[in-house]
């Protein structure tokens, strides 16, 4: 087991990394940035180290600076947490270079599934079911017309090296095409430095689920069940279930099946999640896999009582999986609601002081948060401010409990999307459990929807 772990990453999942180490008897190393001088992280570990400015380039990015401090603090792992380095085939591969541990897959794993066209061409060698679409990189606007013209509209573009939705543009008819091409491909070159664009089959009414993959170093695999990631707004995911209340026990086999069987043929290690499209007939295609802890991973962590990272660390440390795959149990029903710094309407980030803050609790009710009274929500990093967790014995219960902790919850000085959490919970597709990614799409636009929002803003504390 590792003696020391320095934890590359910041807010919540830095807490969480934290926790997990406690408990297995690991020293910790937080690093930050000057802006983040007090954060709770950084109190909390056993050492901290300063590893530059406020922008994420200059400090949650900057590969030399977390490598001193990890030779200077003579840590023998680093746990990148989600989000910056997390998914950097190159710094996993320093890692290795320099004796450092990296708590992950394999930089060739994280390579090969962090291009998406890559990970495409591994899926469908591995065995796994693709929506049509282009079998590479598309080399101009002219093939992604030949592309479309030969699957059907309507089709999206997708960034190759992509994710959290930028480089990504639905397209619903020929004329629209090339110049949502160009627009796509632009947004690729700002967001990851590559405009490399590949072409899909779009499915109007998907509901997006994902297989959570355990994997030792020895060959030995296993999957956590499924989680329900549909709620979204531009692709990023707010609300979070396990199990999904659209699989039944038949397809989760399945799913699982497949997905293990195509892990199995690339040799993959620790953690990692497969996600899906699920069409309205059942059908299930590869989306993309990410190769690290999810932000969503508590849900699965309630209902197979699995806890997450300290397995990832165990994995990482050589220790192979005990868990046997008919060890796995789902009990009841979670679910997760990200409360983000930002209008509950609009979206936009909202930074600032938290003049007044007071979590939820009580049975089957879980908070992981950086946040306390007086902290400031900084504008450099990403808005999400705490995870909200609720557990039950079944799915109602679950959402129940759901609601009453969002009426508990209390972030005052700035605005949080606690309000649009408390009206999408009354959505009638949300309680039967019939909803897709276009969920918060419809909200929005119902007069129903509409003024539960403004009720949920005027009620909320």
């Amino acid at each position: 087991m590792f003696k020391k772990v320095l934890i590359a990453n910041r807010g919540e999942i830095a807490l969480r990394v934290i926790r997990a180490c406690k408990e297995l008897g690991i020293a910790t190393v937080a690093v930050h940035s000057t802006a983040d001088a007090n954060a709770l992280h950084v109190r909390f570990a056993d050492e901290a180290i300063c590893i530059g400015p406020p922008s994420s380039k200059e400090s949650y990015l900057n590969v030399p600076a977390i490598l001193s401090a990890a030779e200077i603090t003579r840590a023998d792992a680093i746990h990148p947490g989600y989000g910056f380095l997390s998914e950097n085939a190159e710094f996993a591969e320093v890692c290795r270079n320099c004796k450092i541990h990296f708590i992950g897959p394999r930089p060739e794993m994280i390579r090969l599934m962090g291009n998406k066209v890559r990970a495409r061409e591994a899926a469908r060698a591995a065995g796994l079911p693709l929506l049509p679409g282009s079998p590479g990189v598309l080399k101009d606007p002219t093939e992604a017309e030949a592309f479309a013209a030969e699957i059907g509209f309507p089709v999206i573009l997708k960034a190759a090296a992509g994710g959290g939705g930028r480089g990504m543009k639905i397209v619903r008819e020929m004329r629209a095409l090339a110049q949502a091409f160009s627009t796509a491909s632009a947004e690729a070159v700002a967001a990851f430095s590559n405009g490399d664009m590949y072409i899909e089959r779009y499915v109007e009414k998907p509901r997006h689920i994902e297989i959570q993959i355990v994997a030792d170093e020895y060959g030995h695999i296993i999957h956590l069940g499924e989680r329900e990631c549909s709620v979204q707004r531009r692709h990023q995911k707010l609300i979070e279930e396990s199990p999904s209340p659209g699989v039944s026990p038949a397809l989760r086999e399945e799913m699982g099946r497949v997905s293990l069987e195509a892990m199995r043929r690339i040799s993959y290690n620790n953690l990692g999640t497969i996600e899906y499209l699920l069409d309205e007939t059942g059908r299930f295609y590869f989306m993309e896999m990410n190769t690290r802890v999810q932000v969503e991973h508590p849900v699965t962590e309630m209902v197979t009582g699995v806890d997450l990272v300290r397995t990832q660390i165990q994995l990482a440390s050589g220790m192979p999986l005990k868990l046997q795959q008919a060890d796995v149990k789902m009990t009841g029903s979670a679910i997760e609601c990200r409360v983000n710094a930002e209008d509950p309407i609009t979206f936009a980030p909202w930074p600032g002081k938290i003049t007044a803050y007071s979590a939820p609790g009580g049975l089957g009710v879980r908070v992981d948060s950086a946040a306390y009274e007086n902290y400031t929500v900084l504008p450099h990093y990403d808005s999400l401010l705490a995870k909200l967790i609720t557990f039950g014995e079944d799915r109602d219960t679950a959402i129940k409990r759901m609601r009453r902790a969002l009426a508990e919850y209390v972030v005052q000085g700035i605005r949080t999307n606690i309000p649009f959490h408390r009206a999408a919970l009354m959505e009638d597709a949300f309680v039967r459990g019939e909803y897709d990614t276009r969920f918060v799409e419809r909200l929005h636009a119902s007069e129903t929807g509409t003024q539960r929002l403004k009720k949920a803003i005027e009620e909320t504390p």
